[in-house]
C-alpha cells in the first residue's frame, strides 16, 4: 500500500538538514471514507538507518536527510499530527517534520484532499472541517498500524500546523470556526489581501460553505497539547467558539509590523485572537515572514522563484536568519510538546 511520491516532493517541497537522531520516512496511502479519493501519508520517526537519502530537495530547496525502510528507535514515543498550508503539502514541511522526529516525536503528516498542491479544489477547500477528519484519520492508522502502535505513548498526542493547517490543529483542540467572520474579513480587506483576492477571481462565495458544519466543533479528544504557527481562519470568533479547548495551545507568530502576514496575525493587530486564549502561550519570531516557514531556500532560490512568478518563499526581510528561525520554531515545539 505503500506509494512513492519523492518525485512530488522533489519539485515542489522545502527542507531543512537536521543533524541529530536519524530520522526514518515512511511513505503511503489510506482510505479516507469522508473524501471520494485516499490520501498521501507521510511518517517520519526516531531511526535505525543505513541507506540515507535527501527527501524533498529541489532547484530552490535545500533537502532533509531521511532513512527509507528504517527501523523505529525502540520505546514509547509522543505523535505530533502536521498539517500544512492552503495549497500545499507534507513534503514542504519535511523540515520540521524531520526536526521533531530527531527529538523523539513520531510525526504524521498527510496531503490534504481538495486544498493540497496538485489537488486544490476551490469549491470544495474551505470545507475545513474535512482537513481535521484527515487528521483524526491518519492517527487512526498509525494507532493500529503493527510498525507503530506497539511504540507509540496514547497520553502524549500533539497537533501542529502552519497556515491553514494551524487552523487544523486548533480545530482538533475544539476551536470552532465562524464562517460569517471570514467573510466579513475578506469583504474588508479587499484587493489588500492577496488571499481574499485570489477567492474572488476563483468566484468562491463563502457564504455559500454549510454553516453548521463550518461552525461545529471538530475536537480530537486524544490530541493533549496544540501548537498552531500562524493559523488562518480566526477572525471575529467569540468566547464560545473556544469553550471547549482544554488541551494547552502554543502560538507562534512569524515576522512584526509590515512582514505581519494581516490573514494569519492573532495578535490585538490582527484577529486579536489570543485575548480568547489567554492561556496559550505566544511567540513572536522576527525578523520572518509566513514564507519563511516554507523550509531552507538555495543562495538562487530567491531569483529563480522571482523568474518563475512564483509566490516569494525564498524573499526574507533584511536580518532574517531562515536557519536560526526554522530551529526557533522546532525548539519551540519541542518545548512545548516536551520532546527529548
Amino acid at each position: 500500500m505503500k506509494t512513492i511520491v519523492l518525485a512530488l516532493a522533489s519539485i515542489l517541497s522545502a527542507g531543512t538538514e537536521i543533524a541529530a537522531q536519524d530520522v526514518g520516512l515512511n511513505e503511503l496511502t489510506i482510505a479516507t471514507p469522508h473524501h471520494d479519493q485516499d490520501m498521501q501519508m507521510a511518517v517520519m520517526f526516531p531511526a535505525v538507518g543505513q541507506h540515507q537519502t535527501m527527501f524533498a530537495e529541489n532547484a530552490a530547496f535545500y533537502g532533509t536527510p531521511v532513512f527509507r525502510d528504517a527501523v523505529p528507535v525502540p520505546g514509547r514515543h509522543p505523535v505530533v499530527l502536521l498539517s500544512h498550508g492552503w495549497g500545499g503539502n507534507y513534503a514542504r514541511m519535511a523540515w520540521l517534520s524531520a526536526g521533531l522526529a530527531s527529538k523523539g516525536a513520531i510525526v504524521v503528516a498527510v496531503n490534504h484532499p481538495s486544498s493540497t498542491t496538485f489537488d486544490l479544489d476551490f469549491d470544495t477547500a474551505f470545507n475545513h472541517w474535512t482537513r481535521a477528519e484527515d487528521m483524526s484519520a491518519a492517527l487512526d492508522y498509525v494507532l493500529q498500524d503493527p510498525i507503530f502502535a506497539p511504540i507509540i505513548d496514547e497520553t502524549r498526542i500533539y497537533a501542529t500546523g502552519l497556515s491553514y493547517g494551524g487552523w487544523t490543529a486548533l480545530s482538533l483542540a475544539g476551536v470552532q470556526g465562524n464562517r460569517d467572520g471570514f467573510f466579513d474579513y475578506c469583504k474588508a480587506a479587499g484587493p489588500g489581501s492577496q488571499f481574499c483576492a485570489e477567492l474572488t477571481a476563483e468566484g468562491v462565495d463563502i457564504t455559500a460553505i454549510d454553516q453548521d458544519r463550518y461552525e461545529a466543533s471538530y475536537r480530537d479528544p486524544r490530541i493533549s497539547g496544540v501548537a498552531a504557527i500562524d493559523p488562518g481562519l480566526t477572525w471575529d470568533l467569540a468566547p464560545q467558539d473556544v469553550q471547549d479547548v482544554t488541551v494547552p495551545l502554543l502560538l507562534v507568530g512569524l515576522g512584526e509590523g509590515t512582514h505581519r502576514l494581516n490573514a494569519t496575525d492573532t495578535s490585538a493587530m490582527g484577529s486579536n485572537f489570543e485575548a480568547l486564549v489567554p492561556q496559550a502561550s505566544v511567540k513572536t519570531i522576527a525578523p520572518a515572514t509566513h514564507f519563511t516557514a516554507l523550509g531552507l531556500c538555495k543562495p538562487a532560490g530567491e531569483a529563480l522563484l522571482i523568474e518563475e512568478q512564483d509566490d516569494p518563499v525564498c524573499t526574507d526581510p533584511v536580518g532574517t536568519d531562515r536557519t536560526q528561525v526554522l530551529d526557533t520554531i522546532i525548539d519551540a515545539l519541542a518545548d512545548h510538546f516536551e520532546l527529548n
